[in-house]
């Protein structure tokens, strides 16, 4: 009885167990393995998208432009103009504008200015989108 245990132990510790440990360590490198795919894989996500909304802030300054361009300080007179007219002087009563006339009134060329403003910024809105559409 001793000699067969003995035999058997001798067979499951020799080849059998070296077998079972290599297929072990196998699987934990290959788990290993996988898992450093992984984390190289999210690393590179993680780069993909901060490069992404780096463009996008980037696009977002060049189509916004600087505050001092021209149409925009036209615009800030006329808004500080009917700002001081219907806030400084209706709505709290503390003042008084005068009508300012001649050739071309101020419902004129503030009209002018903002439909200038806004259709300037409404064409270039659609030539951006048709430019898109077509790429």
């Amino acid at each position: 009885m001793f000699a067969f245990a003995s035999l058997l132990f001798q067979f499951l510790g020799g080849p059998v167990a070296k077998a079972l440990v290599s297929a072990y360590q196998a699987h934990l490198t290959a788990a290993t393995s996988d898992k450093q795919t992984a984390a190289t894989l999210a690393g590179q996500e993680i780069a993909a998208q901060t490069a992404e909304t780096q463009a996008i802030t980037q696009l977002k300054i060049a189509q916004i432009g600087h505050p001092f361009e021209p149409e925009k300080i036209a615009m800030y007179i006329t808004l500080v103009y009917y700002a001081k007219c219907i806030i400084w002087d209706k709505v709290l009563g503390l003042g008084t504008t005068d009508v300012v006339a001649g050739p071309i009134a101020v419902g004129v060329w503030a009209g002018l200015i903002m439909s200038w403003y806004f259709a300037k910024r409404g064409a270039e809105n659609v030539t951006t989108i048709i430019r898109a559409i077509k790429q």
